[in-house]
């Protein structure tokens, strides 16, 4: 009748459904579209911030929040799920549920017999002046592929053994050290660092690491004592280039 208000339509993509592609696609946006990747902790961040958008969202009108309680609702009653298969599927839930949460709680609870980590620092501060450093071999961009090439070369005549050729810190010698090599694939490592700090690193080693915060625990050697300064930048080219990272910088 006219004047009466008219009724909403069902939505043809289920509201839990439309929640789960809105949560994974920002997910996916964080995890892979944001370059350098972000820490663990900050998407863990976003990702709730995410959820309790999504939750508010529908508890703003009463008929999506009728809408997304109803189906959770006739599950656990069993008003909509008729027959044997259905009843033991809501069983099942309900039993998997509580042992899943006293399997987290089993694993957090329970004694650990590994021994505990040396105190140690991952990332050591450079001197003062390695934050002054940029590479003079990228203000040449029409040679890149040249050096990035030279730098490959280098890098499987002296680090590939400890680092390995997928950069994973797995090289043929990696067993043998306690802490294990950098893994430069891991989006924590030169992801996150200036191209001047990995360049420093390389020169230094373990030997030529600064006193404060020790122990380094670093069995790299010096290169700075065996490498050229162009050889060293090459190299660091050469890993940004092969991991598909890029160099942090200050802006």
């Amino acid at each position: 009748m006219e004047g009466e208000p008219k009724t909403k339509g069902k939505r043809r993509v289920p509201l839990h459904l439309q929640m789960v592609v809105i949560w994974v696609a920002v997910y996916l946006f964080l995890k892979f579209a944001i370059k350098p990747p972000l820490p663990f902790s900050l998407i863990f961040m976003y990702m709730t911030m995410t959820l309790v958008g999504l939750l508010v969202y529908v508890s703003i009108f009463e008929d999506v929040l009728r809408e997304f309680f109803d189906p959770v609702r006739a599950f656990l009653v069993g008003d909509s799920l008729r027959g044997g298969a259905a009843k033991l599927a809501r069983i099942a839930v309900l039993i998997l549920i509580p042992l899943y949460i006293g399997y987290l709680t089993y694993q957090k609870v329970s004694p650990r017999f590994e021994p505990p980590l040396s105190q140690r620092v991952i990332h050591p501060a450079p001197p003062v002046e390695v934050t002054g450093y940029s590479n003079p071999l990228r203000r040449d961009p029409d040679r890149f592929k040249e050096y990035v090439k030279d730098g490959a070369k280098i890098y499987f005549e002296n680090c590939v053994f400890c680092h390995g050729d997928r950069f994973k810190g797995k090289g043929i010698f990696a067993h043998g050290f306690n802490p294990p090599p950098a893994d430069f694939a891991d989006p924590t490592t030169i992801a996150m660092l200036q191209e001047s700090f990995v360049f420093w690193r390389i020169s230094t080693g373990g030997p030529g690491l600064p006193n404060e915060s020790t122990p380094w625990d670093s069995a790299m050697p010096k290169w700075e004592d065996m490498l050229s300064e162009q050889d060293r930048w090459k190299v660091a080219m050469y890993l940004y280039d092969a991991t598909g990272y890029t160099p942090r910088t200050w802006e």
